[in-house]
């Protein structure tokens, strides 16, 4: 059964990279030899890995991937330590932003 793999990868300018791969050791290796002038690891040169992630369906590894390139730093700190409380309070509204936008909705479709 093919794996494959979300990673991240700490930048040497301490940003993150959050890639998907099915073979993590090759692909980190792929950034630290800075095949691709125009990747965005090319300048942030030597990457290491940080957090890896294995799935067994590509579309999961690729959805996730997603979730994760838009998070927060600290929330992608806190999933390198399986830190779920914080992930989950990061993730918590807290400006009730989205309470009125779907106030505003239900108004407008007269629900």
């Amino acid at each position: 059964m093919k794996q494959y793999f979300v990673y991240i990868a700490k930048c040497s300018d301490n940003s993150y990279y959050t890639g998907v791969t099915s073979d993590v050791e090759k692909r980190i290796a792929e950034h630290n030899a800075g095949i691709d002038p125009h990747s965005y690891t090319h300048l942030r040169r030597p990457v290491e890995l940080f957090y890896v992630a294995a799935f067994t369906n590509s579309n999961e590894a690729i959805a996730f991937e997603k979730q994760v390139k838009g998070w927060s730093r600290k929330k992608k700190e806190a999933l390198s330590r399986s830190d779920w409380a914080t992930i989950m309070a990061e993730a918590a509204c807290k400006n009730g932003r989205h309470y009125a936008l779907r106030k505003e909705t239900q108004d407008k479709n007269g629900d």
